[in-house]
């Protein structure tokens, strides 16, 4: 007998939103996250840019912001997420412009924890 998983539904945002975004720079790269918000305040969706447009960088933060929403809009927690991402440690990293997260070991780990400080309780 074999047990079917259920499928979860798609969140999807309306399509006029809320959003937020913040500069940010990690040494020497500069970004822009812009997160698109639920009606109950959830982020539903992450854009990330990159100063450096067309590099492997900017090509990988959007593949990962893209990933990355469409596992909110099935239902990953940002708890849980934060949970996943935070302290991931690779380059560019190192001090950062946000005096509340003043180092960061990735732009990954950066983003975790921005959403960690503002979407978790």
């Amino acid at each position: 007998m074999s047990l079917a998983m259920p499928i979860p539904a798609r969140r999807s945002l309306p399509a006029t939103r809320r959003s937020v975004t913040h500069k940010f720079t990690i040494g020497n790269h500069e970004g822009y996250l812009t997160i698109g918000i639920h009606e109950d305040g959830e982020p539903g969706e992450l854009f990330l840019k990159m100063s450096k447009e067309g590099s492997t960088i900017s090509g990988m933060c959007q593949a990962f912001c893209r990933a990355f929403s469409l596992s909110l809009q099935h239902g990953l927690s940002v708890q849980d997420a934060v949970v996943r991402f935070k302290g991931m440690r690779f380059e560019p990293m190192g001090a950062t412009s946000n005096p509340d997260i003043p180092e960061a070991q990735s732009i990954v780990d950066y983003i975790a924890r921005y959403l960690e400080l503002h979407f978790t309780g």
